[in-house]
């Protein structure tokens, strides 16, 4: 029996709405605070403690935009999440290092002593500011590593496991905040207030990141069935389970994936389900891109799995009303695609754009649902002897004449999205109506 849930969905305005309005209830803290500014050393000072609380506030949104609570993730999109985390990253090492040179220069000034001293007396004799210290030393390490050119050097693992740094960062600052910050001292309601968003959070994550995934791979017992070899460097693997209706995965989802072999157990990476899913069989199409997907190739049947998710908007519901549809594809960006391709409702439009002919993972079957719905599939493959259509906006109007009334799937490496992206603007694709699905971490 197939279970049918009622989605609830957070949408982008919501989320932000919220996430502002906590903003400015840390700004009203501090201003009701604030009865008056006297002096340079006055206003260093201020703006130390505007900074520093703005910075754990956005310490706790950081850590909640990682939770991957289903709601928020269904409704604003995991591309759309990950752009905010990382925006919001590069806020809070801002505010944090800004809070740090305006207390140290507003409380030097106040004392009449120098920097290092100053310095060094508010690290070795101020409450929880040592652990507080090395928190905030650990937050800038971790954005200089999430930073686009450092992290194009690591893997998905290794960048992956250093952003654990984090939650450490996060839990040794957060003494430091109640005992030292003065909009915390001696106020009751300001410091339960924290204590809940901090502990809300931490619940969110607890759960969502841990316990429930957990759960589930206790309650579907996901194991690989098999492997079958799709394109060069490209395999779909087959999984079967228990109750998996249950997952209530959509086409165009992806989870992340567990599995409990050497050499794999203990990474979760991402893949996005190649078919519609199944009350007992789900299925991936991973390319060898790295250690981890390479090594997926050579999984054994019966290899024991847990899987997170399902996450991402990259669904049909992101469509708006019943307009034509064209899904844009580039190499193993196939693999959502592939789902939605049998799933969406209406006239469907499939370009498929590949290095080779060999390189088209999952033809036939691409082939046998647009003879099956009557929809159309285009194939573009680069070289001397392909049919490639450059990514501009006269070659896809006329590929597809009235392109400008479709809603558009996107999904492929980031040169080609890029391109992509600004070819369906300019042929008059609203972006409102271009749905993008990143392979970039």
């Amino acid at each position: 029996m197939t279970v049918h849930r009622q989605r609830v969905r957070i949408t982008p305005l919501a989320a932000q709405t919220l996430i502002w309005a906590g903003a400015a209830g840390v700004t009203g803290l501090w201003w009701s605070d604030t009865t008056s500014v006297v002096g340079t050393a006055g206003w260093l000072t201020g703006a130390g403690r505007i900074t520093g609380l703005l910075a754990g506030y956005s310490c706790a949104v950081l850590l909640a935009l990682m939770a991957r609570v289903p709601a928020v993730d269904r409704g604003v999109g995991t591309d759309r999440l990950a752009r905010w985390h990382a925006a919001g990253g590069r806020y809070t090492v801002g505010l944090a290092l800004a809070h740090t040179l305006l207390i140290i220069l507003g409380y030097s000034r106040t004392t009449r002593s120098g920097l290092v001293h100053q310095t060094t007396t508010l690290v070795l004799d101020y409450p929880e500011m040592l652990k507080g210290t090395i928190g905030f030393l650990l937050l800038v390490a971790t954005g200089v590593i999430s930073a686009r050119a450092a992290r194009r050097r690591l893997g998905y693992e290794t960048w992956h496991y250093l952003h654990w740094a984090t939650y450490l960062a996060v839990f040794l600052a957060f003494g430091h905040q109640l005992a030292d910050g003065a909009d915390f001292v001696g106020n009751q309601k300001a410091q339960l207030a924290w204590y809940a968003l901090y502990l809300g959070v931490a619940a969110l994550l607890l759960w969502y990141r841990f316990i429930l995934p957990v759960r589930r791979g206790l309650r579907h017992r996901l194991r690989v069935a098999g492997v079958r070899p799709e394109a060069p460097g490209v395999v779909s693997v087959y999984l079967t389970g228990e109750g998996l209706d249950q997952l209530a995965a959509e086409p165009g989802q992806f989870f992340r994936w567990r599995f409990l072999t050497r050499g794999l157990w203990w990474t979760a990476n991402p893949y996005s389900l190649s078919a519609p899913a199944r009350p007992d069989l789900l299925r991936i199409t991973v390319k060898a891109a790295g250690t981890h997907s390479a090594a997926v190739a050579r999984l054994a049947p019966g290899t024991r799995v847990w899987a997170e998710g399902p996450y991402g908007a990259f669904t049909a519901a992101a469509r708006r009303g019943e307009r034509k549809t064209l899904l844009l594809g580039g190499g193993v960006g196939i693999t959502p695609l592939r789902a939605l391709f049998e799933t969406l409702p209406g006239e469907v439009t499939l370009l498929y754009r590949a290095r080779r002919a060999e390189d088209l993972a999952l033809r036939g079957e691409l082939e046998a649902i647009a003879a099956a719905r009557g929809a159309r599939v285009h194939y573009a493959v680069d070289g001397p002897a392909g049919q490639a259509v450059p990514l501009t906006a006269r070659s896809l109007q006329r590929l597809v004449p009235d392109l400008a009334e479709h809603e558009v799937y996107l999904c492929g490496p980031p040169g080609m999205t890029e391109a992509a992206l600004r070819a369906l603007r300019r042929a008059g694709v609203p972006g409102r109506r271009i749905h993008h699905e990143s392979f970039a971490f």
